[in-house]
């Protein structure tokens, strides 16, 4: 067998349904190969939209994500998206093609060192030497994905490795390993999670951060026991919104920079914080010295390197989300709990402050009501919001998502929180529609978001893959502009995206069915229209570019929540007048 049908056979042993990718001449022997597989091959566009369809296909499923490239620019346009699903601890597993062997080093025709490149952005990597590494890399890279803290793992597939033959009764597929020095923990130490539960008990004011991991830990029954029964409320991080139902009364909403009042104010005057699958990172505590300053921390993670990393904690457990919180109950329902009347009183109180306005008949058109009337819609097709999932782009529109859309069940909102990468959510929502072909699965981006892959409406119109693209038209990179409003005196540079292209000609160049949305009266009957079409589908809905989210300021304390004012653009004709001086012909 040859090490290319080898590496199909391994690909299949892992129940790899889908693969995402770009062939190129490093990649020709894996390409006939995978032409007599069962496997399915959905040839994005651009590698940047393959490593983010792998993604959204790993956080939609929970399995591992796969995207393929060639070498070279191949490789290199893989980048964004690999280190994009690592920083977000998504499972996606990446393969390059490479020169052969002998060529290595030697500065061949679309050689780079892929080793080195994907090494800072990957959990692990490797390259194939020769075709009996096959079998035991291929499950060593699986494995590594989708165990511990699950992440981003390279494989680089030089192509004579590919060509050469492989004995598969001396080196069997799947094969066995033993990854030496990497052990997981899973279970929480007894006497950590004792105490963890005594503390717990006596708190009179706790709050809970819930994160990604608890997303990933398929943790979400435990954690709402645990709110229930120990009367905690629960605010979630960006990578954690859909693990609590946010319609529950003890939900506050998302934590941070762009985080509910609810959530800020809970977790600072909190006494016992209760972090799970959170890394604490910048977004969450702003200036450390103020974050929760009379607490006590317990933090749960099955990553060691987290705990402790930048918060300090009192009661750091080491494990499995899901098993930790099985094991917490068990001991607190052998406890009576302390009297949280007054605590849940104010968070009441909170809650009700934190109740945003969505009703809005503005022309523009607000961004809150495009969300209200979205989930109208969907919740016509979807009561529960339960077969719904949505990716975001990111910026504006990715925090008026995550403000405003209640999300009711785990892995249904899909966004890039540790690298921020826009692009993300139009291809990731074509992964997340291959991962679940049942659900409404709905891509939110913003204008500037939406063009670095609009390239990829080309996959969904060929393959007639029904994701329904929505874009917040501002022609504004919202956020910059929001900052350079707030923080530069108002001196918008290279912020605004002028009045090029029509996305609806643009849609319909691709064969796409398409609405331009300007009045707030025609938003609900637009999104019927979309999720009734069963096909690919785009609204380009006008919205006020001087619309922005409140937010605190970078690295400050997260109740110095800042509402800014409406913000006046700078007519679009001043940013462009200087290179039409330029262009224009001299006399």
């Amino acid at each position: 067998m040859k090490g290319a049908e080898a590496m199909m056979k391994a690909l299949e042993a892992e129940n790899v349904k889908v693969l995402f990718g770009y062939p190129g001449g490093q990649l020709l022997p894996f390409y006939d190969a995978l032409y007599q597989s069962d496997l399915l091959h959905i040839l994005t566009r651009h590698e940047q939209a393959a490593a983010h369809a792998a993604d959204g296909y790993a956080r939609a499923s929970g399995d591992v994500g796969v995207c393929v490239a060639t070498s070279g620019p191949g490789a290199t346009n893989l980048v964004t998206g690999v280190a994009t699903a690592h920083a977000d601890s998504s499972p996606v597993v990446a393969l390059t093609g490479q020169v052969p062997t002998k060529l290595i080093g030697n500065d061949a025709f679309q050689e780079i060192d892929a080793l080195g490149i994907f090494m800072p952005i990957t959990k692990h990597n490797f390259q194939i030497q020769k075709t009996s590494e096959i079998p035991k890399i291929f499950r060593k890279a699986f494995e590594i994905a989708k165990t511990g803290r699950p992440g981003a793992v390279h494989v680089d597939l030089p192509k004579d490795v590919q060509d050469d033959d492989l004995d598969l009764e001396k080196y069997p597929i799947p094969a066995e390993i033993n990854l030496q020095g990497y052990k997981p923990t899973k279970f929480g130490h007894p006497l950590q999670i004792k105490k963890a539960a005594e503390l717990m008990k006596i708190a009179q004011r706790p709050v809970i951060i819930a994160g990604g991991g608890v997303q990933i830990a398929n943790a979400t029954p435990e954690l709402i026991k645990l709110s229930e029964y120990a009367q905690i409320p629960v605010c979630t991080t960006l990578m954690g919104k859909g693990v609590f139902p946010e319609e529950h009364p003890l939900s506050l909403g998302m934590v941070g920079m762009h985080g509910t009042q609810a959530s800020n104010y809970s977790v600072y005057e909190s006494d016992v914080l209760i972090a799970i699958g959170c890394r604490f990172s910048d977004r969450i505590t702003g200036d450390l010295s103020s974050f929760a300053p009379n607490t006590k921390v317990i933090h749960i993670d099955i990553d060691p390197a987290e705990i402790g990393k930048n918060v300090g904690v009192d009661i750091p457990i080491v494990g499995d989300a899901k098993a930790i919180l099985k094991d917490i109950l068990i001991h607190l329902m052998k406890k009576e709990m302390v009297n949280k009347t007054e605590w849940m009183e104010n968070v009441k109180k909170l809650q009700k402050k934190s109740m945003p306005v969505m009703e809005f008949d503005n022309t523009p058109i607000k961004p809150q009501k495009v969300i209200k009337e979205m989930m109208a819609a969907l919740r016509e097709v979807d009561p529960g919001l339960t077969n719904t999932v949505l990716t975001t782009d990111v910026g504006q529109n990715q925090m008026w998502m995550a403000h405003y859309f209640q999300t009711s069940a785990p892995k249904s909102f899909l966004s890039s929180g540790g690298q921020g990468t826009m692009g993300f959510g139009f291809p990731a929502a074509i992964g997340a529609k291959f991962a679940r072909p049942d659900a409404n699965v709905i891509a939110v981006t913003g204008d500037g978001g939406f063009l670095m892959n609009s390239q990829e409406l080309a996959t969904i119109a060929e393959y007639e893959i029904p994701v329904i693209v929505v874009i917040f038209d501002n022609r504004t990179l919202g956020m910059v502009y929001q900052w350079q409003n707030l923080y530069y005196g108002k001196r918008q540079c290279a912020v605004h995206l002028g009045e090029t292209p029509d996305f609806l000609k643009l849609a319909e160049s691709y064969g796409i069915g398409a609405l331009r949305v300007e009045k707030p009266e025609d938003i609900n009957e637009a999104f019927k229209t979309a999720l009734n079409s069963g096909k690919p589908y785009l609204l380009d809905i006008i919205i006020d570019p001087s619309e922005a989210l409140h937010m605190v300021p970078p690295g400050g304390n997260m109740t110095n929540i800042l509402f800014p004012d409406r913000q006046e653009p700078t007519p679009k004709a001043q940013c462009f007048s200087e290179m039409k001086k330029i262009l224009s012909p001299k006399v």
